[in-house]
């Protein structure tokens, strides 16, 4: 029996990584957990204020995120995960994971021309359709250096890395990726 398939969904923020998650979720019958899903049913329930709260609770969405991954790692299923994950904090924890539990990893790393990427997320953060806990408005400076990359680098683990370039949705060759998928699973 083939270990279960565990793709891991990263980029920087705005950069599709949800958009594709739930894309890729529905086509394939995959569970599917994302940080910011967690992180906005927290904000709901606990509250949210300002940015040092939004950061506290970030932490504890990674705990929870983790947690999610290994319960369906144990169980032998096949998922989706989705965060902007950074190389140099998730690699060893998932390093610890492949120790721990049998999975092929898969990364498909959005990136974005980074101009395209910053106005994408200015727009996110102003026009209400994100949940207002994030308080992205008041990460522009903070966050504008890495968006303006427009990519993340992946995780130094075993397994596929396939790039997914989301400056333009419309262009995406989604038949071409899930052919690479469904081949995987």
């Amino acid at each position: 029996m083939r270990s279960p398939l565990l793709l891991i969904i990263s980029g920087p923020p705005g950069s599709g990584k949800t958009t594709l998650g739930r894309r890729l979720a529905s086509e394939l019958w995959l569970p599917f957990v994302y940080k910011d899903g967690i992180k906005e049913r927290l904000f709901d329930t606990l509250g949210w204020r300002d940015r040092a709260w939004s950061q506290q609770l970030g932490i504890a969405t990674y705990e929870l995120l983790y947690y999610f991954l290994e319960v369906q790692l144990a169980a032998g299923c096949s998922q989706i995960i989705e965060s902007n994950f950074a190389a140099e904090f998730a690699t060893q924890r998932f390093l610890l994971l492949k120790e721990q539990y049998s999975f092929r990893p898969c990364q498909l790393m959005c990136r974005t021309q980074g101009e395209v990427l910053l106005a994408r997320f200015k727009l996110r953060a102003e026009d209400g359709s994100r949940h207002p806990g994030h308080v992205d408005q008041l990460t522009y400076g903070e966050l504008e250096a890495g968006l303006l990359k427009g990519r993340l680098e992946p995780l130094a683990i075993p397994g596929e890395v396939i790039e997914v370039d989301t400056t333009d949705f419309d262009s995406i060759d989604y038949g071409g990726l899930m052919q690479q998928i469904r081949a995987l699973l």
